[in-house]
Parts: C-alpha cells; structure tokens; sequence
C-alpha cells in the first residue's frame, strides 16, 4: 500500500533507498459539468473572479485521478510514488480528461 507521505514529484526521496522500481502508474478519469452547472458556472463568469462550481469540478476529478493512481500502484506492491505529474485534455467540447502519473516503486529508510 503506497503511503501518502511518499509521493514526490522529485525523482528520490530524502531519507529512503529505492529498493525496486515497478514501472508507470496511471489513474485517469474523464468528466463533464452538467448542463446546470455549466449555466451556474457561465453566471459566475459575468461577475469574474474565482468561478468555484469549476474549481470544485476540477479539484473533484484531480483528486479520483490520483486515488486511481494509487490504487494501481498498490496492486503493483509499490509502498511509493517518484515523479508523479497530472495532465489534462480535452477529449470533446465540455469534456476533460485528467491523468494522474509516476513511476511506482518500493522504497526503504535508509
């Protein structure tokens, strides 16, 4: 089971050995707002700032993304993730894609 704590967008971890590299680690999701939220997020726009039903939908997808992640990587046996990254693209008009990456591997104090 990967430990939260151990997840880095570094290629090592201070104070850790990588014993094992077990590959590329992926979660991936793919959503869109619904219609009601695409009109409460266009009014929010007319007054500018921070368009929150957004972010929330954004951080929402972020955070499946990198749970999926985790979860492939602890049935790789992996107790780290180095080099995680998200990525995001737009698969159709008001629909996103959000990938969430790293090399699994198993690491030890040292």
């Amino acid at each position: 089971m990967v430990d939260q704590h151990l997840i880095t967008t570094a290629n090592n971890l201070e104070g850790y050995r990588i014993s094992k590299h077990l590959g590329i680690v992926r979660g991936i999701t793919v959503r869109s707002r619904s219609l009601l939220g695409n009109i409460a997020g266009g009014f929010q726009t007319l007054f500018g700032g921070k368009i929150s039903i957004y972010v929330a939908l954004c951080e929402k997808t972020r955070l499946e993304a990198y749970q999926l992640m985790l979860e492939h990587a602890s049935e790789l046996g992996a107790n780290a993730i180095i080099n995680m990254r998200y990525d995001a693209n737009e698969v159709m008009n008001g629909v996103t894609e959000v990938l969430a990456y790293g090399t699994a591997v198993v690491v030890e104090k040292n």
